[in-house]
């Protein structure tokens, strides 16, 4: 591999690169993200590989396994370019149709097609498909077009021209001005001004300093980062040298989650060839700037996301935060001034280098700037990565992009920011997506989880799923986090249950105010958004649950029955129910048809998920329980120590 020496030789480097690509006249593109390739994505590159070789089309063909491309829901992926005809759910066994079709022909595969429900028509390439042609793709615009193993790839589609811009152009004073003038705020959550942090950091008199990507996204639903480092990790560290270089740190760190092996795989082979190329260690580029990098698997808990624990946990110790009465960067990791922001953040830096502060201004809102990426998940049609604009619309997002609730459900609620994160319902469909606005309604950015839930959620449910996670994932530390959690968990374990009292709604707000108040740090502070926000926009469903021992959604256990429509069960019937029911609760009546006997009945659903879905005759129904009848027996509010 050549060492570069100067700007010169990257651009050497990229001509070289750039002629490589262009030497085959047709390249398949299959996503191996984690998400496909857990759908089979390596068999299929496989496949195509070994068609390649066995018709002799190396010269003609190439292959390129790439990171994520966004459209998880229709995964595997396969792109062929220039013609840029996109199949979905593709298989190993439709490689030989491929070729002959597409590859290798002018044709298209109908059935590997993206089916537009409004036109009733097949759509042939990706740009067209509703999903892709609303959104604007900025970070993720490359993870289709380069192999993320691969640093050439990178430098062909422009890949370190910023860095070799801002040594051999731009003074770290230069660069910093840059990235303030462009007012990009921190995607990990709080939206806190990275040119803030990076300069105070930069005038901490104490050294070294130190620059960290915080990798470590354990949100329920939410992959952003994740996919990030595995389809384009030479973008997150291309930004990390760059703010190293503004801030004037000689040692940085990428912290990533030890459930992300891919992406630490794919981290640290970017890190061995940025080494082997010159782009880190000593006078990089023939400047007098030396960096390196080094990985961190986390361990897995939630908390090491907060940015004092994320050091602690670097430092070796238990991934608990520390008190911030001095900020991290005047004493952060190892006690020395220390930057930190997400990987999201960082992979902005490249684009406000190279384009200039004026043109990230000219994406999103007066306050908050750029596209933001999303995982949109839940009870929506098209679940997948999603960037667009700052300000876009909740329902421009769910509805335009994802397209809307599937199977004829009605829309309910969107979760935002993760499992600190609030329910919006559909009165806020039309609120601008950015930073100040979700807070005011009571929810916040995060990092950009965003699930979608239908009529069948059970916002009480989905306040104590929600609560339940966040008190395994206190660390514990402080008393109002710990013993906050457990207590609304207990209570809302027991309105789930059916056996919530008067006062309990008003004891889960003064709980929520006490924990935002007193919490040590940022997990503690937002772990009641849940429970604020159902309370605020679904508070009669936690009357129903309360006064009248019913869930509305029939989604609690407690507080359902199975029942079978005798018109929608088939004639003759199947008998499926019957046989799924592990207690004998089902027998047959006159007429032919089944009966669910309710005071046999356990609730444990078999019927339902038995019975075929051409018929549909088991379903769920709201029911008013006695209290005597409840098999989960009351816990006492009590404090624990």
């Amino acid at each position: 591999m050549p060492r570069l020496r100067t700007p010169a030789d990257l651009a050497g480097v990229k001509l070289e690169a750039l002629y490589e690509r262009q030497t085959k006249p047709v390249w398949i593109t299959v996503c191996t993200g984690t998400g496909c390739l857990a759908c089979g994505a390596k068999g299929l590159a496989d496949g195509f590989e070994k068609e390649i070789e066995k018709r002799g089309v190396e010269n003609l063909v190439g292959l390129r396994r790439t990171g994520c491309h966004g459209f998880c829901e229709r995964g595997p992926m396969v792109v062929v370019e220039p013609k840029g005809v996109c199949y979905m759910h593709a298989e190993a066994k439709d490689v030989p149709q491929i070729m002959d079709t597409t590859v290798l022909g002018d044709g298209a595969i109908e059935r590997l097609l993206y089916l537009d429900e409004e036109t009733g028509k097949r759509v042939r390439r990706a740009a067209d498909i509703p999903f892709y042609k609303n959104q604007h793709r900025v970070l993720l615009a490359n993870n289709v077009l380069i192999d993320a193993t691969s640093i050439l790839d990178y430098i062909a589609v422009g890949g370190y021209e910023a860095l070799a811009k801002a040594l051999a152009r731009m003074t770290p004073e230069a660069v910093l001005a840059e990235v303030k003038t462009a007012n990009l705020r921190g995607r990990g959550g709080a939206g806190f001004p990275a040119a803030t942090k990076w300069e105070s950091t930069r005038k901490a008199a104490a050294v070294p300093k130190y620059v960290i990507v915080n990798g470590d996204e354990g949100d329920p639903g939410a992959y952003m980062d994740r996919s990030l480092l595995e389809g384009n990790p030479h973008s997150v560290l291309e930004g990390l040298i760059l703010g190293a270089y503004a801030i004037g740190a000689a040692e940085g760190y990428i912290y990533v989650r030890q459930e992300y092996p891919l992406a630490h795989k794919n981290a640290q082979r970017a890190i061995d060839q940025a080494r082997e190329y010159g782009l880190l260690g000593a006078n990089i580029l023939g400047s007098k700037f030396s960096f390196d990098v080094k990985i961190h698997r986390g361990a897995g808990a939630f908390v090491s996301g907060e940015s004092t624990a994320l050091m602690n946990a670097i430092e070796g110790h238990v991934g608990e935060p520390r008190p911030k009465y001095i900020h991290t960067s005047e004493k952060g990791l190892f006690g020395k001034p220390t930057c930190l922001n997400n990987v999201e953040t960082w992979a902005n830096v490249p684009f406000i280098v190279n384009q200039g502060a004026a043109w990230f201004r000219g994406m999103g809102t007066e306050a908050s700037k750029g596209t933001k990426i999303f995982s949109l998940v839940g009870k929506v049609k098209n679940s997948g990565l999603v960037e667009v604009p700052m300000g876009i619309t909740l329902r421009d997002i769910v509805f335009r992009i994802g397209g809307g609730v599937p199977k004829g459900k009605k829309f309910k609620g969107v979760q935002t920011g993760g499992p600190s994160g609030g329910v919006l319902p559909e009165s806020l469909l039309d609120l601008p997506v950015d930073f100040d606005e979700l807070d005011k309604v009571g929810s916040m950015m995060g990092s950009g989880g965003m699930i979608v839930m239908d009529e069948d959620t059970c916002m009480v449910d989905t306040a104590r799923y929600y609560v339940n996670f966040l008190a395994h994932e206190s660390c514990g530390k402080c008393v109002p986090c710990r013993e906050g959690l457990r207590q609304m968990l207990t209570i809302l374990d027991r309105i789930v249950a059916g056996q919530g009292r008067e006062g309990d709604i008003e004891l889960l707000e003064e709980l929520s105010e006490f924990m935002e108040l007193a919490s040590m740090c940022a997990l503690g502070r937002s772990a009641p958004n849940p429970v604020r926000s159902t309370i605020r926009y679904f508070r009669a469903e936690y009357e129903s649950h309360i006064r009248e021992k019913r869930c509305p959604a029939a989604a609690c256990q407690a507080l359902i029955q199975y029942e079978i429509d005798q018109e929608k069960c088939s004639h003759p019937p199947c008998g499926a129910c019957a046989r799924a029911c592990a207690v004998e609760a089902i027998e047959k009546v006159d007429g032919g048809s089944y009966l669910i006997l309710q005071e046999k009945c356990i609730k444990c659903g078999a019927c339902y998920t038995a019975c075929p879905d051409r018929f549909g005759a088991v379903h769920k129904a709201p029911a008013a329980v006695p209290v005597w009848k409840i098999r989960v027996p009351p816990v006492p509010l009590e404090i624990r120590a």
